[in-house]
């Protein structure tokens, strides 16, 4: 059986990013569409499923779990705002795998009585992608983390290639990756790079 996530976990904003970079091997990636009309989200889930299931690449769709039902996507990521208001009963009865976002210990409680199938702790280090709430969580958290969840625990946040191994270190069974490819000069070198280290 194949594991749930590879170890490299690339965020992208829409699906021209999952075009270029799905072939190069990645296999499991999140498209994370933000501030476009419905219509557009679901064509873009709707290529994109396609995309991945072409790849034998994991696609998990971010915040659009009823278009993701509807389209045929089979995995979903919420943060905690979007888990108090999704229907949980809907997204299991359809057959979809769920992460859950935490940055707190109570998050962390909250998410696994959701009984996800990963957790994603962020931000690890600071990050500029957008303002949060939360500090920096370090490694020390990350790996407290891993040790407390009966789940994968996905880190995000601040990661670059360059911090992989120190983070893998703790444990964590994925690193979900933004601004360290979407903001690269080369993000299909930046990929190749994050795929070779997964290798080692």
């Amino acid at each position: 059986m194949p594991p749930l996530l590879h170890p490299f976990y690339p965020a992208v904003p829409d699906i021209t990013w999952l075009i270029s970079l799905v072939p190069l091997g990645i296999k499991t990636i999140q498209l994370r569409i933000k501030d476009q009309p419905l219509d557009e989200v679901e064509k873009q889930i709707s290529k994109a499923v396609q995309i991945c299931d072409r790849h034998d690449c994991t696609l998990i769709i971010n915040d659009y779990w009823r278009e993701a039902i509807e389209l045929g996507a089979t995995f979903i990521h919420l943060g905690q705002e979007d888990l108090a208001l999704a229907d949980l009963g809907a997204i299991r009865k359809a057959g979809l795998k769920l992460g859950l976002s935490t940055h707190s210990h109570e998050e962390l409680e909250i998410a696994l009585a959701a009984k996800p199938d990963y957790v994603a702790l962020g931000p690890v280090w600071e990050t500029s992608l957008k303002k949060m709430k939360w500090r920096p969580q370090g490694l020390e958290r990350l790996q407290k983390w891993v040790q407390k969840s009966p789940v994968p625990v996905v880190a995000i946040g601040g990661i670059t290639l360059e911090r992989a191994p120190q983070t893998f270190a703790t444990g964590a069974a994925s690193i979900a990756v933004v601004t360290d490819i979407v903001f690269h000069e080369n993000p299909e070198r930046r990929v190749k790079a994050w795929l070779a280290l997964c290798k080692q």
